[in-house]
């Protein structure tokens, strides 16, 4: 399906089909991640699932934990080996 870039303010969009937005369960105000393909030659458009963490679990506790993995990683690697 072809589309045409239009001006939104600042910067350029695309108007996404009726269709896919509702076989997408998507809205207004929904979030969506926008990457480019390996090859660099496709923009991909995700809708973003959002992370549901069992009772009891604090996502500001799951974000501090992965800044520290990722802080880590090598040395956490080099432990796991021992």
């Amino acid at each position: 399906m072809h589309r045409k870039l239009c001006s939104i303010g600042n910067s350029q969009g695309v108007s996404i089909p009726r269709e896919m937005i509702e076989k997408l369960n998507l809205s207004v105000g929904s979030e969506v991640d926008v990457t480019i393909d390996k090859s660099g030659e496709r923009i991909i458009l995700e809708p973003v699932k959002k992370k549901k963490y069992p009772k009891g679990i604090d996502r500001e506790f799951v974000s501090q934990v992965n800044e520290f993995i990722e802080k880590y990683r090598p040395a956490l690697k080099a432990l796991a080996k021992k």
